[in-house]
């Protein structure tokens, strides 16, 4: 079952149980993936799951931005609404690796590429990144690189 059938069985699902939330974020995120066939000018139904993963993870990084700025704004309701949508969608990522994983992979990419200085830094992200391959949120790579390049 590729991602967008899982997502529209889902859909039905959440439409049965009367989950208003889900049902909404689910439809949200089938305009996006859409939105984003149009854009690449193919049938929605021809998005791999890697394509529709990145847009799922544009969503996740956008509310995250938007949980960060209710939290500022003492806005806490609305945070707790946008966390929700944030672990819905979530379910559809692949699972994250563990810090002292990536932590490995971090180490690794840096004695492949030689990175040893903090002007370094954009190669060393790079390499890091195409190992992690997804399976870690960017900002844990990079707070892992700094500290690994200040030692």
């Amino acid at each position: 079952m590729t991602l967008q059938e899982q997502l529209r069985e889902d859909l039905k699902q959440a439409m049965k149980s009367g989950e208003t939330q889900k049902r909404d974020v689910i439809r949200f995120l089938e305009s996006a993936v859409k939105n984003v066939a149009i854009d690449k000018r193919k049938p929605a139904t021809d998005l791999t799951d890697e394509e529709v993963q990145e847009v799922i993870k544009r969503s996740v990084k956008q509310r995250k931005d938007s949980i960060e700025q209710y939290t500022t704004g003492n806005r806490l309701d609305l945070a707790g609404k946008e966390q929700e949508e944030v672990e819905i969608l979530q379910a559809y990522l692949p699972q994250m690796m563990e810090e002292s994983a990536v932590q490995k992979l971090v180490e690794q990419s840096l004695a492949e590429s030689g990175v040893t200085e903090m002007k370094d830094f954009g190669k060393a992200m790079g390499a890091a990144m195409k190992l992690v391959a997804g399976r870690a949120d960017g900002t844990v790579v990079k707070r892992l690189l700094e500290e690994a390049l200040k030692k």
